[in-house]
């Protein structure tokens, strides 16, 4: 039995709605007990003593194996008497423990957990605004594969390891073209100064022989015109 012999009617109304409605929520990957306001529908034993979360989460398979338990505080019920008998009680158990606070009562809770080293696997925040309540999760514990240190295989002397293999394999190509380029680069650079060079060269070609003075046209000589020869009568032939 919670500490809170006695909680304000209005507080555990909501107590219990807030139950009800993860009820629903939970039920979708596990099955669902729930020990809402004075029931005891379900205990968990830790050691010899029984206790009573306010929901009990079990696995679908027939083992019904203990997977989780939730715990739902109010606004007065988050305090160290509070955390010593239920939270530090529901913690110790191999299944993971489930906190729900108001807003406002959050970093009690979570100063609470941290003074007295109560490992909570999952911290929510409810908020109930008219007929809706809405959840939201400010802390997760890491889980076990992600606690596991991770163990780096040391790879020889003078080998780079996988991941460097990797970059250098990646790096290679990008050389090889950068290789492929550079003579391409080379030939085209030195393939067009050559015109240049030929139209210098031939530049000078064409002022020279632009400065090559005209030679002026020798002047006709006149031509004496020949007297025409006379013709002498021919002989009569006797």
């Amino acid at each position: 039995m919670s500490p809170i012999l006695t909680r304000p009617i209005r507080e555990q109304l909501e107590h219990d709605r807030v139950i009800r409605q993860l009820q629903a929520r939970y039920k979708r990957k596990h099955e669902v007990v729930i020990n809402p306001g004075a029931e005891q529908n379900q205990s968990v034993t830790v050691g010899e003593l029984a206790v009573y979360p306010d929901l009990v989460l079990f696995s679908q398979e027939k083992s019904r194996r203990l997977e989780g338990t939730v715990e739902v505080e109010t606004g007065e019920s988050v305090h160290l008497l509070e955390a010593r008998a239920e939270w530090g009680v529901f913690s110790k158990l191999k299944a993971a423990f489930h906190l729900y606070v108001p807003p406002q009562a959050l970093d009690a809770a979570r100063r609470l957990c941290d003074e007295h080293q109560i490992p909570v696997a999952e911290i929510w925040t409810y908020h109930i605004a008219m007929d809706q309540i809405r959840f939201i999760q400010v802390f997760r514990a890491p889980t076990a594969v992600a606690a596991r240190p991770v163990t780096e295989k040391k790879a020889p002397a003078g080998r780079p390891a996988p991941a460097e293999k990797k970059v250098l394999a990646q790096e290679a190509p990008a050389e090889k073209n950068e290789k492929k380029a550079a003579p391409k680069a080379k030939a085209r650079v030195a393939s067009k100064p050559a015109p240049k060079a030929a139209k210098k060269k031939a530049a000078p070609a064409r002022a020279a022989k632009a400065a090559k003075p005209v030679r002026a046209a020798k002047p006709a000589k006149a031509r004496a015109s020949k007297p025409a020869p006379k013709r002498t009568p021919a002989k009569k032939r006797r």
